[in-house]
C-alpha cells in the first residue's frame, strides 16, 4: 500500500500543479527546490521529505488536510484498469519518451508499477538508475538498450529483466517506434 499511496501522492502533486497552470520551474521556485526533484517527485522516482512535502503543497496554495482528502488507502480485490484511463507522464531530461502508467499495485514487500513506454526513432536521454528491478517486454518494434555498457537487440516478443540500479537506457535507432511493456518492482523493505 505504501509505495501505491507515494505514487498518489506524486500523481496528487503534477495535477494541483497544472491546475495552478504552473511549471515545474515556477514550483520548485516557489517550494525552495530544485526543478529537477520536482519533476522526480512527480514522476515517483522520488520521494519527498516531509518538511518538501509540507513546501509543496503550501506553494499550491492548499491546505495539508485538503490535499491529504479522499486519498483511497484501501485496495480493491478486483482492479479494471481500461486503456482511456491509463496516465500519460513524462521523466525529466527526455525527447521522444512517452510514457504511460497503466497499472500499479503494492504487495506486502514490494510496489509493482506497470508502464507502457513509446520510444520514438532517435529518442534520447542520459543513463539512468532506479530503485527496482524491471521487467521489459517489447510490444512491437525492435531497440537496443544498454545496461552497464552491455548492449542488448531486442525486438517483438522479447523480454529483458534486470536489476534497475545498474546504469541503463533504451535506444531506438531504427525507423518505426517501439512500445514495450515494463513492470517495476520496487523492494519496501
Amino acid at each position: 500500500m505504501e509505495g501505491a499511496f507515494l505514487l498518489e501522492v506524486s500523481r496528487r502533486i503534477k495535477e494541483k500543479r497544472i491546475d495552478k497552470k504552473l511549471t515545474l520551474q515556477e514550483l520548485a521556485d516557489k517550494s525552495n527546490v530544485s526543478k529537477g526533484l520536482i519533476s522526480q517527485i512527480e514522476n515517483g522516482r522520488s520521494i519527498p521529505s516531509l518538511p518538501v512535502m509540507f513546501s509543496i503543497i503550501q506553494s499550491l496554495e492548499m491546505e495539508v488536510g485538503d490535499f491529504f482528502k479522499d486519498l483511497n488507502l484501501v485496495e480493491p480485490t478486483v482492479i479494471v484498469q481500461k486503456k482511456d484511463q491509463y496516465e500519460t507522464f513524462e521523466k525529466e531530461n527526455t525527447k521522444g519518451f512517452s510514457y504511460q502508467r497503466i497499472f500499479t499495485k503494492s504487495l506486502q514487500a514490494t510496489t509493482i508499477d506497470f508502464v507502457l513506454l513509446e520510444l520514438s526513432p532517435n529518442s534520447h536521454r542520459e543513463e539512468v538508475y532506479t530503485e527496482a528491478f524491471e521487467f521489459k517486454y517489447i510490444l512491437s518494434g525492435k531497440v537496443d538498450y544498454l545496461i552497464n555498457g552491455d548492449v542488448y537487440s531486442m525486438e517483438a516478443g522479447d523480454s529483458l529483466f534486470f536489476d534497475g540500479r545498474l546504469p541503463h537506457v533504451p535506444k531506438n535507432k531504427h525507423a518505426e517506434s517501439c512500445l514495450m511493456l515494463i513492470v517495476y518492482f520496487f523492494n519496501q523493505k
